[in-house]
């Protein structure tokens, strides 16, 4: 007996409450946005008027100039892009290469050194940062940015990105491998040939995951730099104050909205690849 697949296709007036539902629901996310944006046109007593207004009265670009005159913001913006280009490269090569050897490769012991690399996640950064300090003061690196590039690399980030590589890769099915092998392809070319090609969206995810935090990251830049030269953004970000020791909110708004132009653009050209790729890493366990 053959049956059919009945489709369920939502009338036009349940579209409109499901997008008016959406749109209601995308303020609080949108909003604070819209406000930073904004507000870094507004000269400074305008910003906290009263009643607010949605959009400047005067709009003016002065504060994106003073950024850069009270701080070495393009030296500073350089060092977050670069540091987080190398940490999502090195993160990529990193936890790709580990997901496959714990996908494929089978040793005594390998799930239990699994879950000992997962209880990485378990340890808070804040435990590890005076260690992490003393083990490269020894080395002379303190006051540069290779503790920026190697703790998340080597990092929990890492531990994060090699579960979802990992799952990816038990996912693939294993003729492709079995196909390979066959053309006389060792462990090392299957993983370069046949599975790494395969497994774009799950770069993507981790792609994504590994520069935002590398991006965002506030506590180590902190505690290893001390030149502002040599500061990345979230650090940077909270010099701009007054002869008072008060913010200046026209400049910070603005310096905070040339900081989030990169997210904005990496999770628009990636959206695709890190909704596939977290969508694939769970199909199989």
């Amino acid at each position: 007996m053959r049956t059919e697949r009945v489709k369920f296709a939502p009338s036009r007036r349940a579209k409109l409450v499901l997008y008016g539902l959406m749109c209601v629901l995308a303020v609080p996310f949108v909003f604070p946005t819209w406000w930073m944006v904004t507000s870094s046109l507004k000269p400074a007593n305008e910003i906290f008027a009263f009643p607010p207004t949605l959009w400047p009265t005067d709009a003016t670009f002065a504060a994106y100039g003073r950024v850069f005159d009270f701080a070495p913001f393009a030296a500073q913006y350089w060092n977050s892009m670069y540091i987080a280009a190398l940490v999502t490269f090195g993160t990529l090569a990193v936890s790709s290469l580990a997901g496959y050897a714990f996908a494929r490769i089978r040793f005594p012991g390998h799930n239990l050194l699994f879950l000992v690399v997962l209880a990485g996640l378990l340890i808070p950064s804040e435990v590890t940062i005076v260690p992490l300090f003393q083990m490269f003061n020894g080395l002379g690196l303190v006051d540069t940015h290779w503790p920026l590039i190697l703790v998340p690399i080597f990092g929990a980030p890492s531990v994060l990105a090699t579960l979802i590589m990992r799952q990816f890769f038990i996912a693939l099915p294993g003729e492709l491998e079995e196909a390979g092998r066959m053309d006389g392809l060792g462990r090392f070319g299957l993983y370069w040939k046949i599975a790494l090609p395969l497994s774009r969206p799950a770069l993507g995810a981790v792609g994504i995951f590994s520069f935002l935090h590398s991006w965002n990251l506030y506590l180590e830049p902190v505690v290893f730099l001390s030149t502002p030269a040599k500061f990345t953004l979230p650090q940077a970000l909270t010099q701009f104050t007054d002869a008072y020791g008060g913010p200046m909110w026209d400049v910070q708004l603005s310096a905070a909205t040339m900081s989030a132009l990169p997210v904005l653009i990496v999770f628009v050209v990636a959206q695709r690849q890190f909704v596939e790729g977290l969508a694939h890493t769970g199909l199989k366990g």
